[in-house]
């Protein structure tokens, strides 16, 4: 993946997340009461980072198994209640230690 196409991606998932925020600021003046809509506001930003992420994590140079087994750290890292860096350092560090075998 070339440089400019990260800095790309970079730039369209911040533009995502800062539009599917700004959406209820911009449209609602009172106070959303509704359990669903707020929760569907919540998650709608980790939705689509995760589905704009996952496919070039598997779109890289790195084989199959290597890119499969930093997601499976970074998931189990996630569910454990580990922090966005933990999670990331975790990733890294599983893969780089399966591409050594």
């Amino acid at each position: 993946m070339r440089e400019s196409d990260v800095y790309f991606l970079i730039f369209v998932m911040a533009l995502v997340t800062y539009v599917i925020r700004v959406i209820p600021m911009a449209f609602f003046s009172k106070p959303i009461h509704s359990r669903f809509f707020k929760s569907f506001l919540y998650y709608v930003p980790y939705a689509v980072l995760a589905a704009m992420t996952i496919p070039g994590v598997f779109m890289g140079d790195l084989s199959l198994a290597v890119c499969s087994v930093g997601v499976i750290c970074a998931v189990l890292c996630a569910w454990f209640g580990g922090s966005l860096l933990q999670v990331a350092i975790a990733a890294a560090a599983g893969a780089w230690i399966a591409g050594l075998f």
